[in-house]
């Protein structure tokens, strides 16, 4: 990251801003209500889904709902820091903004993650084979 990757930003980072918490709740929740049944049959630990459940008693329906909206939330919390902050350089807002991005592309209606010989080497092969000039 060159001459962003300062002392300053790091202990920036270490004090959990709210534009890196909310990347990692899109992140989690998004790749949760996903692939939460894929897993489950597998034998995965509890998801985001399970634990929102058992703590507030709701139908799976419901959790989900919660969830998505937790995932909404989050997306306005990194555009008001998008437009706020100033205590670090945009470029690194920028890798955490394009983070959230990139996430949200892959687990947006499925897990394109794990699941990446659909849309996700689709998406791949025409950005690499047929590129947009800018």
């Amino acid at each position: 990251m060159g001459c962003i990757a300062t002392e300053e930003v790091f202990k920036w980072l270490t004090n959990n801003p709210k534009i890196v918490n909310a990347s990692t709740i899109i992140c989690r929740i998004m790749d949760d209500i996903v692939s939460n049944e894929f897993e489950q049959k597998r034998g995965h630990g509890a998801s985001s889904i399970e634990c929102y459940m058992s703590q507030h008693g709701v139908t799976r329906e419901d959790a989900i709902n919660e969830l998505s909206r937790q995932v909404t939330n989050a997306w306005k919390d990194i555009n008001e820091e998008l437009l706020d902050s100033t205590k670090v350089p945009k470029p690194l807002l920028m890798r955490v903004l394009n983070l959230s991005r990139v996430i949200h592309v892959l687990y947006k209606d499925e897990d394109c993650y794990t699941n990446s010989q659909g849309s996700t080497k689709n998406d791949i092969i025409s950005i690499l084979m047929n590129p947009c000039p800018i």
